[in-house]
């Protein structure tokens, strides 16, 4: 796992779906979206621009409200469940987590950990990309997955 670190993005547009999926049904939403995505991204002529993402509203609880997609080139037009979408602009506190799925929880703990000791408010938002895709013979500890987690300083106005 790397050290959190804070960055600052700009706004990137998305192709997301959203929905609020029951904890036991993720990875399911997750595989569904994504070839759903990619069918209607390729149709319509926009160029992935980013590794795909899961954006969740709020800290993660059962069941979870949230968005997949990947950074594109333009905005895609509303096509059934995929719609346009952004990740945010602004400070965002940063993590690498390596290895597998299963261990995310205690990374997004250490991130909200160092945000708290940094004197920072963590926002209402946080998201995961998949830097490693994800496949089924694959070995587990070689996936990477960047935690993303908005922050303003803890004397500012959240």
């Amino acid at each position: 796992m790397s050290e959190p670190e804070i960055v600052v993005l700009e706004e990137t547009t998305t192709a997301v779906i959203r929905a609020v999926v029951p904890m036991a049904e993720l990875r399911g939403f997750f595989d569904r979206s994504f070839t759903t995505l990619f069918r209607v991204v390729a149709a319509q002529g926009v160029t992935p621009a980013g590794a795909a993402f899961g954006l969740y509203r709020g800290e993660p609880a059962d069941p979870v409200d949230l968005e997949v997609g990947f950074a594109t080139d333009r905005p895609v037009r509303p096509d059934g469940e995929v719609e346009p979408g952004s990740l945010p602009a602004g400070r965002v506190a940063r993590l690498i987590h390596e290895g597998g799925f299963d261990g995310l929880g205690s990374s997004w703990q250490k991130l909200q950990s160092w945000i708290v000791e940094q004197g920072l408010i963590p926002g209402g938002v946080l998201w995961e990309v998949y830097l490693v895709e994800p496949s089924p013979d694959m070995d587990p500890t070689d996936l990477r997955t960047e935690l993303n987690w908005p922050v303003v300083d803890g004397n500012a106005a959240p």
